[in-house]
């Protein structure tokens, strides 16, 4: 076996950068812990950036998994199969919504929604000049499509031209997205909590102005739950804390809980938009991934996940807000659920990597000065507790 060091430059040396990396090469984990390659330990509050909602090493859901492999791992859409059919009936119930597409992430999912707004509006008119109103500091994902409404110059400005047509309101200014709305604007997308953007909440006033707005123009609202929604807010999705019902809704990362799996859904007019052809997908949807999803979806009513989301949630609050009193450097908390952050006076980047490297303690950023907590879903208040101590051995040393 490699050393971790043999791993690491192998890894440079072969594999393109998602990321900047942290010099940490991880083998397996249990529960919410990791270890790395050469058995050392970590507590894991960042679920693989919101994904492991029921944690690793879930003897269940890994069963599940074992048996579809021994079963039938794929046959292509051209042909029916039953996980997803069962996986679809479980999403939709859960949500609301009236169809779903099963993709291979959460930027496809964008892809597919974005695509569902055109459509929507072609049906209607035959032009090809119709708009997409988007939020500015938001982050929808990396293809062309979903890059083309994520709200950051940063991600955007080496690959323009992106495509033509959107434009960016300013996250819960309701003034600010009337202001862009005209007779060829055919869709509203924005997340539900904003994630990568710094953890911001949409506000309910907010929310329910946009809903509005797009039923007074006959536009689509897009609601993207890739990283907030499956349980993570308190509520399955976060949009029913609000009693705001989107048109399509994109969710991802958690519900494959590390098999990668998204989803668009649709309802209502927009449910009916597209036509056989008008999208495709080779692997979406294959017997393995919906098997993933859908002992996912059972495992979360089955445990109660949510109910123990509103409870861990609170918990996960008050301890933040306690760091929050007692260290200067700390300008503020936001979030709900277990999708918090704390904001800082300095960048977080030392802070995150002397938790990783001197306390064991997985941490992930969100933006510059942002540190976000996104844990698997099944952590219980010891967990917190442990994170607390462990953050605070770095935070004495900051304030």
């Amino acid at each position: 076996m490699r050393s971790k060091q043999e791993y690491i430059e192998k890894a440079e040396s072969e594999l393109y950068k998602t990321y900047n990396r942290f010099p940490v090469v991880f083998d397996h984990g249990d529960g919410v812990r990791l270890y790395d390659t050469d058995g050392v330990e970590y507590l894991d509050f960042g679920a693989g950036i919101a994904v492991m909602g029921l944690g690793y090493n879930d003897p269940e859901f890994n069963e599940a998994l074992k048996a579809q492999v021994d079963k039938l791992l794929h046959t292509s859409n051209l042909f029916y199969n039953v996980p997803a059919v069962e996986a679809g009936e479980l999403i939709l119930k859960a949500s609301g919504m009236d169809k779903v597409f099963f993709t291979n992430s959460g930027t496809e999912a964008v892809e597919g929604a974005l695509k569902i707004a055109r459509r929507y509006a072609y049906n209607k008119d035959s032009s090809h000049d119709h708009e997409i109103i988007a939020m500015k500091h938001s982050f929808h994902g990396r293809s062309f499509g979903a890059l083309s409404v994520t709200g950051n110059d940063h991600y955007q400005e080496p690959f323009k031209p992106l495509l033509p047509g959107i434009k960016f309101a300013d996250f819960n200014d309701l003034d600010s997205v009337k202001e862009l709305v005209n007779d060829k604007t055919c869709a509203i997308i924005m997340e539900t909590v904003q994630g990568e953007g710094g953890i911001y909440p949409a506000g309910e006033e907010f929310l329910k102005g946009v809903r509005a707005l797009c039923d007074d123009h006959d536009m689509l609202l897009i609601l993207d739950e890739i990283q907030c929604g499956m349980g993570r807010t308190g509520e399955m999705f976060a949009w029913q804390k609000y009693g705001v019902k989107p048109d399509v809704m994109t969710v991802a990362k958690a519900l494959g809980n590390g098999v990668p799996v998204g989803a668009f859904l649709a309802a209502g007019k927009a449910g009916a938009a597209m036509s056989p052809g008008d999208h495709g997908t080779t692997y979406g949807g294959n017997p393995f991934v919906t098997a993933a999803a859908c002992k996912v979806l059972e495992l979360f009513e089955k445990r109660k996940i949510v109910d123990h989301v509103k409870e861990m949630g609170e918990y996960l609050t008050k301890k933040l807000n306690f760091l929050a009193d007692r260290y200067p450097v700390i300008t503020g908390r936001r979030g709900t659920g277990l999708i918090q952050g704390l904001e800082f006076s300095v960048p977080v980047a030392s802070i995150v990597n002397q938790a990783l490297i001197e306390q064991k303690l997985v941490l992930i950023s969100a933006g510059a000065n942002v540190i976000r907590f996104v844990p698997p879903l099944v952590i219980e208040k010891e967990h917190v507790d442990e994170m607390v101590k462990k953050l605070e051995e770095i935070l004495k040393h900051h304030s």
